[in-house]
């Protein structure tokens, strides 16, 4: 352990090559999985908002962005269900919003009534839990600059028809493009120009002392023209749909996967090269008697050594770089967990690195050292 660490340090300037190589990998892993965590936690992130058990949704709705509507009668029907203790409803749409310069800009609109959640965005009046402002929106501050909203509450004009910003929340970015607006159920009909009072999706509460599932299977029971699904299971379809369905989610999974493969051939060949700048030495430890077991283990700790120092730096760099991205991504998101598995999968692309060095380093010849 010792001569390899000796090894690596005899030249600092290929050690330090050595590690922003790997750096520069493992930096690049990070924001990709970063970008596929968030994407992936983004689209699912407005579902995951509300503490409603079960979500009503039109046969093969899927995602909340597109859903057909649903007739309002099934509100009714599904309180008539033992164990249902409360039902709201939401409705959703892409609308226009006309920005202070006269431009328009198509935004995802979201109404709900009040119960749907504490976490989920809904312009409350000052006091209340259970009565709404009256022609009242929120947006996040990721779309506040695009949608021009300087000041609150701001006067705006949705669909034709008036309304004010009163509130600015973090959390709710948009991976679509079309940032998202939350208000009422009775403003968002208004503002996505609905015809009639149908919403495009019913939560359910269940009442406490009540089995989940059992709810679920009598409100299939009693509405078998829609899915019913529990709220994890529509945020996961939601994933599925963006991630597997859609050009977007394709694009950087794929990225994701390619920066994987270019971190493991940067590592590769990084710790390839510096083990074949060393071939000498390797040489002359064979010539003093060293047996094949004592030179894989210095190749494999130089590796280790490596990537020990080579995750810790690229780690340590990741964050600043991914704070900065937020700027323009809002919805990129790093998961504690994810450069604790880059540190792993780190170590185990250098050792896997270091078995094809390991064999040029056995394979040298003693009398390498004494020639000319």
């Amino acid at each position: 352990m010792r001569l390899a660490w000796k090894n690596l340090c005899h030249d600092w300037l290929r050690f330090s090559v050595t590690i922003i190589g790997i750096a520069f990998a493992v930096i690049l892993m990070i924001f990709e999985g970063s970008l596929l965590s968030g994407f992936f936690r983004a689209s699912a992130r407005v579902v995951s908002a509300s503490e409603s058990d079960l979500w009503i949704a039109a046969r093969g709705a899927p995602s909340l962005e597109y859903a057909a509507p649903i007739p309002e009668r099934f509100r009714d029907l599904a309180l008539g269900v033992a164990g249902v203790s409360r039902v709201t409803r939401v409705v959703t749409g892409f609308t226009a919003w006309l920005k202070p310069n006269g431009m328009s800009q198509t935004v995802m609109l979201v109404g709900a009534e009040p119960g749907i959640g504490s976490a989920f965005p809904l312009p409350y009046l000052q006091g209340e839990s259970d009565a709404l402002m009256r022609e009242a929106v929120i947006v996040d501050s990721s779309n506040a600059a695009l949608l021009e909203v300087t000041s609150l509450p701001q006067e705006i004009e949705i669909l034709q028809s008036r309304a004010q910003v009163v509130r600015v929340v973090d959390g709710f970015g948009s991976f679509l493009g079309n940032p998202y607006i939350f208000t009422s159920y009775e403003d968002g009909l208004k503002f996505v120009g609905s015809r009639n009072r149908d919403p495009r999706f019913l939560t359910v509460s269940v009442a406490a002392g009540y089995d989940l599932q059992t709810v679920r299977e009598q409100l299939r029971a009693r509405l078998p023209e829609v899915d019913v699904w529990t709220r994890k299971e529509f945020a996961a379809r939601s994933q599925a749909y963006w991630l597997g369905q859609t050009g977007a989610g394709g694009a950087i999974l794929l990225a994701a996967t390619l920066g994987f493969i270019v971190g493991l051939v940067i590592v590769s060949q990084t710790i390839y090269a510096t083990t074949m700048e060393n071939i000498e030495e390797f040489a002359t430890l064979k010539a003093m008697g060293a047996t094949r077991w004592f030179i894989r283990r210095v190749v494999i700790m130089q590796a280790i050594f490596s990537g020990i120092i080579g995750c810790s730096v690229g780690i340590g760099a990741a964050f600043p770089l991914i704070r900065l991205a937020q700027s323009a991504i809002p919805w990129i998101y790093t998961p504690g967990w994810l450069p604790l598995l880059m540190l792993v999968v780190g170590l185990v692309m250098c050792s896997l690195a270091s078995l094809v060095s390991v064999r040029k380093a056995i394979r040298v010849e003693p009398g390498r050292v004494f020639r000319a």
